[in-house]
């Protein structure tokens, strides 16, 4: 009998974990008929879609030329702004792109806001310790990485919810979500005031410049090489989106993973210096982006399936970060793995911009989030998992804090 992957499925979503395992051993490139793509799941095909040549990231333009002319007029605006997003853009508009971005993104900026991210964590950390229960994910894992790319990016801290709710519109679109009627509306509302936001704060930078992310953007706009307006706009967007939301995942699904796996969240308790392997570990376990698309550029075989010029595919992280042929007991959690070649962010020149800053917050809130909580545990109901083939993160997470 074929097997069919739902990922819309709820036993499926709190779970994939096992249906990943029967697709890399009986059907390792997959024909999703309702999704009409080819689903990856082996870490060898999975690597090799992320970085070969044959391959595309560009899986915007052709899913939206197939829309009825009605929804594509709705998208339009939208789209203005998705497409320049350098996640789904090919060489050489990749590379010129990324070089640019990449200015506002060096190691020793990043690790200039450390304090910044260690004052945040603490003050949301002293607002969770008042209450016996909560959900988690609105009460630290989204505010925090949420109110740390803003403050990076010189945001107002008190648009956070308006961001929020915008961010989360735009990724029914960008997250593939199946079960809501309404996403292509809320989308393009979510990117539109988004997108004037951005024009708004671009505006009084180049009024009173300062040493935010967005000021560092636009100082590369004004030498030789230069962003225009509307990429500006668009990459800005894109570094609050990816900024926070699938941080938001990773703290999610790593205090989550270590509820469930005591013996690890006490190695890592009792060896705080563990947290760079142990993010690793929470990274490859339950990766944040569950899945990256691509669009075949060359035809070409895998594993004997030819995969045609323009075929769609996902290459699904979560699944190959969990093949047997790369990582001994793949569904053991192991805070000290070493080595540990996760696919998480990519592979190749697609290899995520944001990768440093992820770890960075996590290997400074989780420590300190056990040290100050060390008897949470679940709550009263159960988590509830998002909707969405592409990313892999919790809408909530009932604890006790056990304080």
């Amino acid at each position: 009998m074929t097997m069919i992957y739902d990922p819309a499925h709820p036993v499926v979503r709190a779970d994939p974990h096992p249906t990943y395992a029967r697709l890399r051993e009986e059907d390792p490139v997959h024909w999703h008929p309702g999704l009409r793509c080819w689903i990856l799941t082996r870490y060898e095909d999975v690597a090799a879609a992320l970085s070969g040549p044959a391959m595309s990231p560009d899986r915007l333009t052709p899913f939206y030329a197939a829309l009825p002319g009605e929804t594509q007029s709705l998208l339009a605006e939208m789209m203005r702004y998705l497409n320049l997003w350098i996640v789904f853009r090919d060489p050489p508009a990749h590379t010129r792109l990324r070089g640019l971005v990449a200015k506002a993104f060096l190691p020793g900026t990043i690790l200039s806001f450390k304090p910044l991210i260690e004052k945040i964590v603490t003050r949301q950390l002293d607002r969770l310790a008042k209450k016996d229960e909560a959900d988690l994910v609105a009460d630290f894992t989204m505010p925090l990485p949420a109110l740390v790319i803003m403050a990076m990016m010189g945001v107002p801290e008190e648009r956070l919810y308006d961001v929020k709710g915008w961010s989360d519109d735009i990724m029914l679109f960008i997250g593939t979500a199946r079960a809501t009627p309404d996403k292509y509306e809320r989308a393009r509302r979510g990117a539109v005031e988004m997108a004037g936001l951005f024009r708004e704060e671009i505006e009084k930078r180049r009024a009173d410049p300062g040493d935010d992310l967005l000021s560092l953007l636009i100082a590369a706009r004004d030498e030789q090489d230069r962003l225009s307006e509307d990429e500006l706009v668009a990459t800005a967007m894109l570094l609050l989106f990816a900024g926070h939301e699938t941080t938001t995942n990773l703290l999610s699904t790593a205090t989550l993973t270590m509820m469930r796996n005591p013996d690890q969240r006490a190695r890592l308790a009792a060896s705080p210096d563990m947290a760079s392997t142990a993010v690793e570990e929470f990274l490859r376990t339950e990766a944040p982006t569950n899945a990256m698309g691509r669009v075949v550029r060359t035809t070409h075989e895998v594993r004997g399936v030819t995969l045609k010029e323009g075929d769609r595919l996902f290459a699904i992280i979560n699944a190959a970060n969990r093949d047997g042929s790369q990582f001994t007991d793949p569904d053991k959690v192991d805070v000290g793995r070493q080595p540990n070649r996760h696919l998480t962010f990519g592979q190749g020149p697609h290899f995520c911009l944001g990768a440093q800053l992820a770890r960075l917050e996590a290997r400074i809130a989780l420590p300190q989030l056990i040290e100050r909580f060390p008897n949470m545990s679940p709550g009263s109901s159960p988590p509830v998992w998002l909707d969405s083939l592409v990313m892999r993160g919790l809408k909530s997470l009932p604890v006790r804090t056990g304080r």
